[in-house]
């Protein structure tokens, strides 16, 4: 059974939204489109530079496959695993591109179909509604996530009401020189609580 790692750019908040630019998404009137450009530095680009370098097929929405299917095509020395390696989108009104190797799919069975199938892990980058639905239905094995210290206070966001609870254990970590928190948690089973301080 594959993997389904959640990596994301997100603010102190939660929000995701058009962390690259202005022009990336500015759905919803967002005015804050490239928050993350101020607070690049060294180490984040080596974890991200190193995700890119992944062996994976990715699962995205329809919204940022539209973002990189206008970019990425043209950038294949950047990432030339996005251009190389299956994409299935999740969308219920595209069903053709001209970009190389997506597959488009309707539903959150075919989501737990493709999971099932031997290959690759699947990296979900971006894709809000998607990484929200995974959440709902109990589907993340892992998360990347880099946090940038700022807040928005609007924007699209990374997690909503519903989703299932579950424990994460923080397996790596890394403090960028500008504040960037850049961590890896995997599946730790079910949430526990219990009583402060007995």
């Amino acid at each position: 059974m594959r993997k389904i790692i959640v990596l994301e750019f997100i603010t102190l908040d939660g929000v995701m939204q058009a962390p690259g630019g202005p022009e990336e998404d500015p759905s919803e009137k967002f005015e804050f489109g490239g928050w993350q450009a101020p607070y690049d530095d060294e180490a984040a680009g080596e974890v991200a530079e190193k995700e890119l370098k992944q062996s994976v097929e990715y699962l995205l929405g329809r919204k940022t496959f539209e973002i990189f299917a206008s970019y990425w095509p043209k950038h294949a020395d950047f990432w030339p695993g996005i251009n190389n390696n299956m994409k299935y989108v999740l969308s219920t009104t595209l069903a053709k591109t001209g970009w190389q190797n997506t597959t488009f799919i309707k539903s959150v069975e075919d989501i737990k179909r493709i999971k099932a199938s031997a290959g690759p892990d699947l990296q979900v980058w971006g894709s809000s509604k998607v990484a929200q639905l995974l959440f709902e239905h109990d589907l993340v094995d892992e998360l990347r996530l880099m946090t940038y210290p700022v807040v928005l206070g609007q924007g699209k966001k990374l997690f909503a009401d519903g989703a299932v609870p579950r424990a994460f254990k923080l397996v790596e970590n890394h403090i960028g020189k500008t504040g960037v928190i850049i961590a890896r948690y995997k599946r730790a089973g079910e949430v526990k609580t219990g009583t402060v301080g007995e």
